[in-house]
């Protein structure tokens, strides 16, 4: 299960305001384990963006599209809600009516449904088409919080209210967004990872000691790095040109993109021991950054970081 390589999910020609969708019957009302709420929305058009692409940037999304058109969507919209509604808040599930929201399907490719799609930092991690059994959804679910942990994404969403998820009606129940960042996500969004750049360093000079604005600079430094380059390319150049400095930092990138992350340390700890000077900075100014995207409390980070120390002393 990897990251889908076109970029963010370009929502800008959704234009005009949508309808609510109707929420299928009992869709998250059963609440979590503990009975303390539930993780499941409805969105629309309107709200997807929020409720859905930015939401991914700090816990994991699973986006059921649906229509009322399809008998089964009601129960297996339930039964990925009982799904959901098991991990206490690692995954919030979105619901679409793509009937009343067809601008979402499109955007998002979809031919058919039932089709279930996770989100990790605005990127699109498909998971399966049709209904399938409870056990391998939950399988599937294991599978994403895996690769969102090893993208540190880690974070919780709010519960929803469980009569608020019956009704529809309700939206998870979270911070306000931070308004510095409504420029950097607009560009996100819409796949311009060069303006997103541009204004989350903006912010960077602005708040040099906010932990947030780092993270998120890093993290869509690292996905407008690799968003073009081909792996098994990659390797072959690096493989070929061992002292190639900009070869070596390609691979790590996509190595860490792709969730090899031990992989992507112990390449750039490698080469940080061969070289020196101006060569070394870079590599090691890297090898930081890519420590701020994959999170300060990923042990892997704290092991990479006692290498670095010797490393370089």
């Amino acid at each position: 299960m990897t990251f889908s390589r076109p970029g963010a999910i370009d929502l800008s020609a959704l234009a005009r305001p949508a309808q609510p969708a109707a929420s299928p019957a009992g869709t998250g009302a059963a609440g979590g384990p503990d009975g303390e709420g539930s993780w499941v929305v409805d969105a629309t058009e309107q709200n997807f963006q929020q409720l859905a692409l930015e939401a991914s940037l700090q816990h994991l999304v699973v986006l059921s599209l649906w229509s009322p058109r399809a008998e089964q969507s009601a129960d297996f919209n339930a039964r990925l809600a009982a799904a959901t509604n098991h991990y206490s808040g690692q995954i919030l599930l979105v619901q679409v009516d793509v009937d009343a929201n067809p601008g979402v399907g499109q955007a998002l490719g979809a031919q058919a449904v039932p089709l279930v799609i996770g989100l990790v930092k605005g990127q699109p991690v498909p998971l399966f088409q049709s209904t399938v059994p409870d056990e391998q959804i939950r399988g599937y679910f294991e599978e994403l919080i895996r690769l969102g942990a090893q993208h540190g994404v880690t974070g919780r969403a709010a519960p929803v209210s469980a009569a608020g998820a019956a009704a529809g009606t309700a939206e998870p129940e979270e911070e306000t967004d931070d308004p510095r960042f409504a420029a950097a996500d607009d560009a996100f969004v819409a796949g311009d990872l060069d303006a997103a750049v541009a204004e989350y360093e903006k912010l960077a000079v602005q708040y040099p000691a906010d932990a947030e604005v780092k993270e998120r600079l890093a993290g869509v430094q690292l996905m407008r790095r690799a968003q073009h380059a081909d792996l098994q390319a990659a390797r072959t150049a690096a493989a070929e040109a061992p002292d190639d400095i900009d070869a070596q930092l390609l691979v790590a990138d996509l190595d860490v993109s792709g969730g090899h992350i031990q992989d992507a340390f112990d390449r750039l700890l490698d080469v940080i021991r061969r070289t020196a000077g101006d060569d070394r900075d870079r590599v090691r100014e890297r090898l930081v950054d890519l420590f701020t995207v994959v999170g300060i409390d990923d042990p892997r980070v704290a092991q990479a970081r006692r290498a670095l120390a010797t490393a370089l002393y």
